[in-house]
């Protein structure tokens, strides 16, 4: 950091410079670089133009401090690494795109403490929006969110009270519709293999789903496997060795994500197996990468950018007072996929 004394301290530019250099009022500036009020289009690409030779940046805190808001929009997630959250990143983009709102991410690694953390920070800073994925926080959490005074919109799951509005898919519905496909397919020896689910809670909700339709038929998962960390390919194959070791009559195998139910599929396939004569294989999300799969594994999409641009679409009605009036709670409807792996 250089001080005034040193021979290369150059002082932050301000709205002056900018007049100064283009030869128009304060005001004038501020009302381009804010795009508020009438100014000649001429005058306006001056201004910027001027702005973007001399390389200057609005200091938007100083409107946060006069609006009690700046254009942000916090957008909350559990994970970077997980193929399904910059799909959610992706259609809240495509809506804030044509706004003057900017999302800003924050990450939780599952864990509700950092959560509680992540959206203190956020709401700091008065962001004109929140975009939290899930419905369970902790207490503070909850009760920040409920006094932020802001839009609310927790993502991926409608399961639940949501502080403000939601928008996802019912996890449990989606674990009982998987169930009764794999059923109606004449699958009776099923294994679960997932992530540990104390944490993430859609993917305890899917499995809840899934059992109870199993229950309900006279039957029980005949056995499970889990893990703990983030999904991968490897790790898929690990665990469905292990479980075809450990139970070797399973007919079907439910994985609680897509990735590792791509690697299952490999080492399946590279193991001799008949899919899906001898054992059918369902995931979940509905990622891309099965494209790219020998066989295309059968799935439930999660409706990922879907939701974020409904999200993000919640958040910018806020700014436009002639918007109509978006539903607080949407629930989207996402269809089991066959692919090439049931019966």
């Amino acid at each position: 950091m250089t001080s005034r004394s040193d021979p290369d301290y150059r002082p932050n530019l301000t709205l002056r410079d900018v007049s100064e250099a283009s030869g128009v009022s304060e005001m004038t500036v501020s009302r381009v670089l804010r795009n508020r009020g009438e100014v000649s289009e001429k005058t306006r690409e001056k201004v910027l133009a001027t702005a973007r030779e001399l390389g200057y940046v609005p200091n938007k805190i100083a409107g946060a401090l006069a609006s009690n808001n700046v254009n942000l929009v916090g957008v909350i997630i559990p994970s970077l690494s997980n193929m399904v959250f910059p799909e959610v990143m992706m259609g809240i983009s495509d809506v804030l795109d044509g706004t003057p709102l900017q999302p800003v991410v924050g990450v939780t690694d599952y864990e509700p403490d950092k959560e509680e953390r992540v959206i203190f920070e956020m709401l700091s800073w008065r962001p004109t929006g929140l975009i939290v994925a899930g419905l369970e926080h902790t207490d503070a959490a909850r009760k920040m969110m409920e006094a932020a005074n802001i839009p609310i919109v927790e993502i991926m799951d409608v399961d639940g009270p949501a502080v403000d509005a939601c928008v996802g898919i019912s996890h449990e519905r989606a674990g009982r519709e998987t169930a009764t496909e794999i059923l109606k397919r004449g699958y009776r020896k099923i294994g679960f293999l997932g992530t540990k689910m104390p944490l993430d809670h859609r993917a305890r909700k899917r499995f809840e789903g899934f059992s109870a339709v199993l229950r309900d038929a006279g039957l029980s998962l005949a056995d499970e496997e889990y893990y703990s960390g983030g999904s991968a390919l490897a790790k898929g194959r690990e665990m469905t060795q292990s479980i075809l070791s450990r139970t070797k009559d399973l007919d079907f195998l439910y994985y609680s994500n897509d990735m590792i139910g791509a690697g299952g599929l490999l080492y399946c396939l590279e193991e001799g197996y008949d899919v899906p004569g001898d054992i059918g294989m369902a995931g979940f999300n509905g990622v891309e990468l099965i494209d790219g799969l020998p066989r295309r594994l059968a799935t439930m999409d999660s409706c990922r950018v879907e939701i974020g641009r409904k999200a993000a679409e919640i958040i910018a009605s806020a700014l436009d007072k002639s918007a109509p009036i978006v539903e607080r709670r949407l629930e989207i409807s996402p269809v089991f996929a066959p692919g090439d792996t049931v019966r």
